[in-house]
């Protein structure tokens, strides 16, 4: 087995088929899609229901999250994460599979990931691949929803997984662990606008899109290619290490990236730019646009 299960972090098709293939689906397994697209190009929810993998649930991160907070997609609190999975069959003793349907191979599927490992589960992978590859290479798919029997899940929140505002801005003064961001490099150097919003980076910043760590086919780079990726951007492993991006969910490609590299402790930024850009002041909003037009 242990050449089909990546670091545990990554699980292949192939191990996967072959435990879907075995009835090994159940409390001990538990697989969830974890899509989301922007309402108007694609419907995730529906997408599910006419195709996913078998004996699979629909993780919704439009439930699963803090609707309370003025920004996408927080994280909720520990009772609403653990009656969340909880009643998506998910105990404390399950092996987690999440992946997703974007037609990158992964998008979602990491901040799911991280969003297990920051409520203190450990047994949580996600699929090298995604659906794309999953359909492509002819696994069974199906448009059966099965109903996964309740379990007990209790949450308990790691802290060390996660950045507040506070924490990023004390940051730039203090340059207690270095920032990662993951979102395009126009977006990072405030060329182009960010979903709406004017983009820039937090100072000190160092800037890897998140696509730097998929092959084209959709699949996680090597190790050996992930590290070299860290080391052009002189990104030390060794060190403290948190990431950001938009709002929270491509950042977590780099706590997987740095995972898969035995780095297990990189800080997600929750509220990232959606948050940085109301919230700080200007000197701490980088922006070339912003340079030019002075």
């Amino acid at each position: 087995m242990a050449p089909q299960v990546l670091s545990r972090a990554l699980v292949t098709a192939k191990w996967l088929s072959e435990a879907v293939q075995a009835g090994r689906v159940g409390p001990s397994l538990r697989i969830l899609d974890a899509s989301w697209y922007p309402p108007q190009e694609r419907n995730a929810r529906q997408e599910f229901k006419e195709r996913h993998i078998p004996g699979a649930s629909f993780f919704d991160i439009e439930e699963c999250r803090d609707q309370s907070s003025p920004y996408d997609f927080m994280l909720p609190s520990e009772s609403h994460f653990a009656d969340y999975v909880g009643r998506l069959g998910v105990s404390n003793d399950t092996h987690v599979v999440v992946y997703d349907g974007d037609h990158l191979g992964t998008f979602y599927a990491p901040r799911a990931w991280w969003m297990f490992r920051a409520f203190g589960h450990k047994e949580v992978s996600v699929l090298n691949g995604g659906f794309k590859n999953w359909v492509k290479e002819g696994h069974p798919i199906t448009a059966e929803v099965s109903q996964p029997t309740p379990a007990v899940f209790k949450a308990r929140l790691n802290t060390v997984l996660l950045k507040t505002f506070e924490e990023m801005i004390h940051n730039v003064g203090s340059l207690r662990f270095q920032v990662v961001d993951s979102r395009p490099e126009g977006r990072f150097r405030g060329t182009e606008l960010d979903q709406g919003l004017e983009s820039g980076h937090i100072p000190g910043a160092v800037n890897i899109p998140f696509h730097s760590f998929l092959t084209e086919s959709g699949h996680e780079k090597s190790i050996e290619e992930i590290q070299e990726i860290f080391r052009e951007k002189k990104v030390d492993l060794s060190k403290p290490l948190a990431a950001t991006c938009r709002k929270g969910v491509t950042a977590c490609h780099i706590a997987l990236a740095a995972y898969l590299c035995g780095k297990r402790d990189v800080a997600i930024y929750d509220g990232s730019w959606s948050e940085w850009f109301h919230r700080a002041p200007p000197r701490y909003k980088v922006s070339e646009l912003k340079r030019n037009k002075a």
